[in-house]
Parts: C-alpha cells; sequence; structure tokens
C-alpha cells in the first residue's frame, strides 16, 4: 500500500522527516518498506530556466530549421538551432541550459549537450510542453508570458509537486489502515505517546446539498445479508473531462494512472477514506436498481471487454433489465462512464466480506476495491464518503446533486463489546503500564470507554476495527500504540529443561532423514492440497472420499490428498522432462480422509526410486535400479530401528503392479513395490518406478529404543552350502522361516546367493544355492555336530518343502 506524506498531512498536521514518521508509522505495526520521491514533473524542471528570443532568422543550410538567440538572463546571450515552425523573435520561452536530464516518453534520460546542428553551433534546446513532462502536446515550443523575466527558473514558473511516498507492508488483518484516513488516525494515536497532540483533521460535507429532485434512481437491495448498506445518489449535468492536476498529482503519487475526472474522484476517495466508490452512467440504467443475484450460466461483460460466466451466488447490481455491475468486484462495460456521459448514479456500499471474496476469487480479478471490501471497511462512513466524492465530482466536473441520498441499511451493524482486565494486560506485556496511559491510548484508537473499575474497563470497539473483537486483541492495541522498544526485558533469567522420550516423532524423522541422504536420496516437500481426479487412479483411494476445501484457488488444488504417491510422481515427471532422470526421492508428509464415522489424517514416509543406481562412468557400465536394491533401502530403515520379527506377505494396494507389504501382526508397517505403469503413462512416466510407503504412525509405536549386545565370539563359525531343488511356487521367506525354526541358538546366518531356472531342471522346478552360518560361543564345533545340524535341516526341507539335494 503506497500512502502520499503530502495528502497524509491533509489529516493531520506534522512538520515530522518523512524518517521520523517512516520509523513511528513501523513501530505501530505500518511498518514503512521504502520511502521514495515523487515529483510530479520528473526531474523537478531542474536547469529549465526562462529565455527570451532576442533574434530569429532561417537556418542557411536547413529548411526547416531556424537559429535564435536567447537572452538566459545572465547577460550573455546564446545560439540555440530550434526545428519548432512556431518560434519567433521577442517570445518567453523554456529553455534547457547545457547539462540538463530531460525524460523522453519511456522515461528514458538523456542530456542536454553543446553541438552542432548543419553547421551552426546551439548551446541549449528550448521546449515543447511534452518535453518538460507539463503535458502532451509536440506542436511546438511553449510560449510563455512575455511578463516573466528572463532566466527565471522553471520550477518556480510551475508548480512542481513534490512528494515522499511510503511503501507499506500491511498486513491482512489492518483493513483499518487500508487509506490515507486510516493511517492518518494510528499516526495520531502513535503522535499521543510521543507528546505531541495532533488533531485528526477529517473532510467536511457540511456543504452538500440536493440542487434539485429531477433524477431520482430507487434502489432495491434483495440480499441484505450480501449487501448489509447500499447507498446512492444523482448527479447531473457534469462533464467528463481530464481531471485538475492537483487531483492527478495525487493518484500519480500512489502508482495510480489517471483516467477522467469521475473515474479519478471515485479512486480518490477510496484511497483517500477507503470507501470503495462506483460511478454508473445514469442514462444507461433502465429503472431501478436492484441488488440481487443471478441465474448460474448468465453472461456478463465486464469494463475489460471479458465475457464472464456468472455463479448464483455472485451479488450483482441490476436494473430492470440485468446485470450492471459485479458488487465489490468489478464494473460493467455497458454501464460505464464515458466522454459522453452527461449524469451519474454514484454508489457506496458495505458488501459481505466472504461473498465479494468468493466472488473475486471465482473469476480471477483482484481490484482495489474487492481488496478492501474482502477485507471488512468501516460501515459508518458509506454515506460520509458518498458525499465527500459528490462534493469533488461538482468541483472537478460541474453539475447539479438532483437526489436525495437513499440509504438502505436494514440491520445496523453493531459494535463490539469487550471487557479489559488491567491483571491481564500486566501479565501478558509483562510489564506494568499506568492505567491513565491504558486509557489514552484506547481513546487515541476511537475505542470508547463504557466504564471503569478497580479490575478494568468495559469498552466498545468500532465496527470498523473487525480484527479487534477480544480482550487479547485490545492488549496488543495498547502494546503496539505505546511501543514495544519500551518494554524493558527482565533481568532474571528462567529456563527449564524438558525430559523428552527418546523416540520423539521429530527425532526419529531426523535419523531416517539422516539414513537416506546418505544413501544418494533427497528429500521433497510437497503440497497438500491436490487435484481430486488422482483418486480415481486407484480402486481403494474411490472407497473414501475426497476432503474438498469450501473455497479453493483452483481446481488442482481443491482438495487433500489422500496419498503421497502422486505428488511424488510429479516431482519425477518434472525432473524426468529436465533430462533428470535417476533419482532417489523420499517425503514425510500426511494424507487426510473422510469417513462416514468422520475425518481422519494419517502420517507417512514415501520412497521414491528409478533409473540407474549409478552415474554412468567408464569404470563401471550403468545398471538400472532393481526390485532387491529398492528393497535394501527399506530394510535398512526397518532394521535402523530394531524393528524384527515382520512378516512378509503379497501387497495389498493396487498402486503397484507387483510388491510386498512388511508388517507385525495385524499391522502393516510398509507396503512397497513397482508401480503400475498405468498410473506412469498418467504421469508421463516411460521408466520403472520403485515406490515405497511407510505408516509412520505405526513406525514411531514398534521403534524400540533399547540396545542389545554381545562378546564377539572367541570361536570360528563355519559355512556349509546347499543346493536344494525345489518347485517354483516356493519362496526364500518359507526357506528362512523353516532353518530358523529348525536351529535356533547355533544358526547364525542364512544367505540365498544363487539362484537359477532354465534347462537341465525338470519342468516347474527352480534351483536355490544356500550358505549356512553355524557358530558355538562357548565352543569349537565338531564334525559330529556340524553334520547333525545340516541334516536336520535337509530333512525338513524334504519334508515340508518337497526339497531334493541338487
Amino acid at each position: 500500500m503506497k500512502i502520499s506524506y503530502n495528502w497524509l498531512k491533509q489529516f493531520i498536521k506534522i512538520d515530522w522527516k518523512s524518517e521520523e514518521t517512516a520509523a513511528l508509522l513501523t513501530d505501530l505495526g505500518l511498518e514503512v518498506e521504502i520511502v521514495e520521491k515523487y515529483q510530479s514533473v520528473k526531474g523537478g524542471l531542474e536547469g529549465i530556466v526562462v529565455g527570451h528570443v532576442l533574434t530569429c532568422i532561417p537556418h542557411p543550410d536547413a529548411d526547416r530549421l531556424k537559429i535564435t538567440t536567447v537572452d538566459l538572463g545572465d547577460g550573455v546571450p546564446v545560439q540555440i538551432v530550434c526545428g519548432a515552425a512556431n518560434v519567433d523573435a521577442g517570445q518567453k520561452v523554456p529553455v534547457a541550459t547545457i547539462g540538463t536530464v530531460l525524460y523522453d516518453e519511456a522515461g528514458v534520460p538523456f542530456t542536454i549537450k553543446k553541438g552542432k546542428i548543419r553547421g551552426q553551433e546551439s548551446h541549449g534546446m528550448i521546449c515543447a510542453e511534452d518535453e518538460l513532462g507539463l503535458g502532451t502536446s509536440h506542436e511546438g515550443i511553449m510560449i510563455l508570458d512575455n511578463s516573466l523575466v528572463a532566466g527565471t527558473k522553471a520550477s518556480e514558473v510551475f508548480k512542481i509537486e513534490n512528494d515522499e511516498v511510503f511503501e507499506i507492508g500491511l498486513t491482512p488483518n489492518r483493513a483499518d489502515a487500508m487509506s490515507h484516513l486510516g493511517t492518518a488516525r494510528d499516526l495520531r494515536a502513535g503522535l499521543l505517546q510521543n507528546g505531541v497532540n495532533a488533531e485528526l483533521i477529517t473532510p467536511s460535507v457540511s456543504n452538500f446539498r440536493v440542487d434539485m429532485r429531477t433524477l431520482k434512481i430507487d434502489t432495491n437491495v434483495e440480499e441484505p445479508l450480501l449487501a448489509p448498506r447500499y447507498c446512492g445518489v444523482t448527479i447531473s449535468g457534469i462533464s467528463v473531462k481530464p481531471s485538475p492536476s492537483w487531483l492527478q498529482d495525487r493518484l500519480k503519487a500512489i502508482g495510480i494512472t489517471p483516467k477522467n475526472n469521475i473515474v479519478d474522484v471515485t479512486n480518490y476517495v477510496l484511497h483517500d477514506l477507503g470507501q470503495p466508490l462506483h460511478a454508473f452512467d445514469a442514462s444507461k440504467i433502465n429503472g431501478k436498481i436492484i441488488v440481487k443475484t443471478v441465474a448460474a450460466g448468465t453472461k456478463f461483460v465486464t469494463l475489460d471487454d471479458v465475457e464472464r460466466t456468472l455463479h448464483e451466488e455472485d451479488l450483482m447490481i441490476c436494473d430492470e433489465k440485468g446485470p450492471l455491475c459485479i458488487a465489490g468486484v468489478f464494473g460493467g462495460k455497458n454501464s460505464g462512464v464515458n466522454e459522453q456521459t452527461n449524469a451519474i448514479f454514484l454508489e457506496s456500499a458495505y458488501f459481505n466480506p466472504i461473498s465479494i471474496r468468493k466472488t473475486a476469487k471465482r473469476h480471477q480479478l483482484n481490484t482495489d476495491a474487492s481488496f478492501r471490501f474482502e477485507r471488512g471497511i468501516d460501515p459508518t462512513i458509506t454515506a460520509y464518503a458518498l458525499k465527500r466524492a459528490a462534493l469533488l465530482i461538482q468541483e472537478v466536473a460541474g453539475g447539479e446533486i438532483t437526489s436525495d441520498v437513499s440509504d438502505v441499511y436494514q440491520k445496523k451493524i453493531e459494535d463490539f463489546s469487550v471487557f479489559l482486565n488491567f491483571a491481564n494486560v500486566a501479565k501478558i506485556i509483562g510489564q506494568e503500564i499506568p492505567k491513565d496511559t491504558i486509557k489514552q491510548i484506547l481513546v487515541s484508537l476511537d475505542i470508547k470507554v463504557n466504564s471503569v473499575s478497580e479490575i478494568g474497563l468495559g469498552l466498545t470497539i468500532p465496527s470498523y476495527r473487525v480484527d479487534v473483537q477480544r480482550e487479547i486483541d485490545v492488549i496488543e492495541e495498547i502494546l503496539r500504540v505505546y511501543g514495544y522498544n519500551k518494554i524493558e526485558f527482565s533481568k532474571k533469567l528462567n529456563a527449564t529443561v524438558s525430559n523428552s522420550p527418546r523416540n520423539e516423532d521429530y527425532k526419529i524423522q531426523n535419523i531416517v532423514a539422516s539414513q537416506l541422504n546418505s544413501q544418494g536420496f533427497n528429500e521433497i516437500m510437497a503440497n497438500s492440497l491436490t487435484t481430486a481426479s488422482y483418486v480415481t487412479l486407484s480402486d481403494s483411494l474411490k472407497e473414501v472420499h475426497n476432503v474438498t476445501m469450501l473455497n479453493p484457488l483452483s481446481n488442482d488444488l481443491a482438495t487433500l490428498r489422500q496419498s503421497l504417491l502422486f505428488s511424488g510422481l510429479e516431482a519425477i515427471s518434472y525432473n524426468i522432462n529436465r533430462k533428470n532422470s535417476d533419482l532417489k526421492l523420499f517425503e514425510f508428509g500426511k494424507t487426510y480422509h473422510k469417513f462416514l464415522s468422520g475425518f481422519e489424517e494419517h502420517k507417512h514416509l514415501t520412497l521414491f526410486l528409478t533409473g540407474n543406481r549409478n552415474q554412468e562412468s567408464w569404470t563401471s557400465p550403468e545398471k538400472p535400479s532393481d526390485f532387491f536394491l529398492f528393497k535394501g533401502y527399506v530394510d535398512a530403515i526397518l532394521s535402523r530401528f530394531g524393528i524384527q520379527k515382520t512378516q512378509n506377505s503379497p501387497v495389498s494396494s493396487d498402486v503397484f503392479s507387483e510388491g510386498i507389504a512388511i508388517g507385525t501382526g495385524h499391522n502393516t508397517l510398509v507396503e512397497f513395490g513397482v508401480v503400475k505403469k498405468s498410473i506412469l503413462k498418467h504421469f508421463g512416466i516411460k521408466q520403472e518406478v520403485f515406490y515405497a510407503d511407510f505408516n509412520w504412525d505405526l513406525i514411531l509405536k514398534a521403534v524400540t529404543s533399547k540396545i542389545k549386545f554381545t562378546e564377539i565370539p572367541k570361536y570360528p563359525e563355519v559355512r556349509r552350502d546347499l543346493a536344494l531343488l525345489i518347485d517354483q511356487n516356493v519362496t526364500y521367506d518359507s526357506i528362512y522361516a523353516i532353518a530358523r525354526q529348525t536351529e535356533k541358538s547355533l544358526l547364525k546366518e542364512i544367505n540365498l546367493f544363487d539362484v537359477y531356472e532354465g534347462k537341465n531342471l525338470p519342468d516347474g522346478k527352480k534351483s536355490y544355492a544356500l550358505s549356512f552360518i553355524i557358530q558355538d560361543s562357548t565352543k569349537t564345533l565338531t564334525d559330529v555336530q556340524i553334520d547333525k545340524i545340516m541334516s536336520k535341516l535337509q530333512k525338513n526341507f524334504e519334508t515340508e518343502l518337497g526339497a531334493s539335494l541338487r
């Protein structure tokens, strides 16, 4: 938000330097990010003086040029070559002297230098009004009043507006400060705390009167909840033309381009008082004004020539034939003011902030009016701002007030009542503030003190302070005006030591993240909001309803995600499309689900692996990542936290073409496998992607912090191998389980080191080569003991699996 210092001084008389005022506004919570200089004429006409043309003769070598001798007031006339047809002897003209910086139409500076034009020296430049920034005409040079003295500075002849503009980073809750009046109101309170008793000066509307009642336009508000207050008045006999320079300068200073005197006045009052206004061409209004919603699908063309399709909840300003304006957001093309307009209906209203915000987002419109309406403006100044604008329009466009002010205000918006406890003020602020100071601050903020007691104050908060409705809000107001810098630090140091558990969530996350980083994984953080269509890619997700946003920013961010898979695939697709196809990614995140019984939220850890396992190098050929590599990463996480005694089973989720689920009891800790090609195709991914989904809530419960250790055995271990011929459907897990059950104490390790399927084997058979590590920690094993163990293993494999030695 931009605030003009000159404009601000119309509300509050202050002679402080801009730096001091900016510092005070920042202390008050209106953070001034930058202070910029503004001049109504760029460069301030520096180096431009009044010249007296003494002689003017044709250029000997150019038909369109003239050689002039100009007196610049220093007694030494200079020769200037000029190409303007209207230059002549005896004139007083503006002259840019040597070294003067001027600006072209694009704002690019150029310097006037001594030079030669067609062989004749030229010591300056006689200027047209567009070259000085004083107008748009370039038909010839400017001819000044003949009474001016040669050598007079042009900045003294023309009124140049020199201003300073505060760029304020306004927080969304401070809707009351979105104007020069609101900023002045805060500034007054701050000055009072600094010992400066400044008066807040508000523009008078005492001169407002109805000239004649010849153009009455009735108003009918059919949606009082959406338009609690609606005011209007007609002004006839106006002349639409460019605004006077003072009005243009005010708007230009805060970055607004002037259009015409009517539109400029509505913009001026918007930034002056914070009340948006809209002017309708009265001749284009059929019958009366009706404030209502219209049928869904109604077409409406706005001022920017865009045809928009209206929603049934959009509040519209209509006449008896149809819509004229999207209330509080944007005007209509067919009812706007133009050069032929001679009578207007001027609107000033208070619209429901939620309704305006929904409409603005729905149509992707963000205007100065909607910006204020959707944050909540002051409903008490609606009629006052209308009168203020009407008087300004009469001043700059002429005309007469031709109707009474219509003011539809069916249910008054009440002020807020709050009780302030002195003890709570001291407790929250941490310092005792005198009660008289508290009352003074509140009164300076237009907060009415209704009752005073030893305990506290009974207060009435103005309705425009939508951010001050609780006691804590009032305390914040007191503190920001009193000054955060005035609160002293306590010399007493308090500290607490918390006894947090080892298995705290963030600690476990950090351990896993560090482990995955060391294995080459990168962490991703995706948006929890996603598109609703992703649930169609999985039958299991269709069974649960999406958690949808009531007011989504877009269709792509309309629901909360039910799975972290799709956001991860979006990241993979994004990287692959940018030639980064070897990826290891992980994410900690939450999923959101809606059941008949209510809403649920679950935390997950997901892993993604795709592409080659190592970079291309002459020392090692490319090798694609595979399922067993990925399984190793998954097992490493479970192993890191001592999660043992797990069971493997086929994966149940339909997002995998093949995979494994690892769990304990009836709980599934993790599901991982190869993502279906049909899902990958939806994201334009053509390479294989491995995906693991950890149920993080169950992982935290299964983590054990107990550390077990044993001494390193003194006695040697023994390795024995078996090559088993088994059925195709027999899994390594079943072999592992039988071996562990057969020998629980001496069998230390089991490893599958070779798998063979193919010729020279019976149909339906495969060969597994396994190694067994046997060791006794108390003595050296004998051959008899080792053979006995191996025989028992072989027998159990034959009995339970139908295996035979190969």
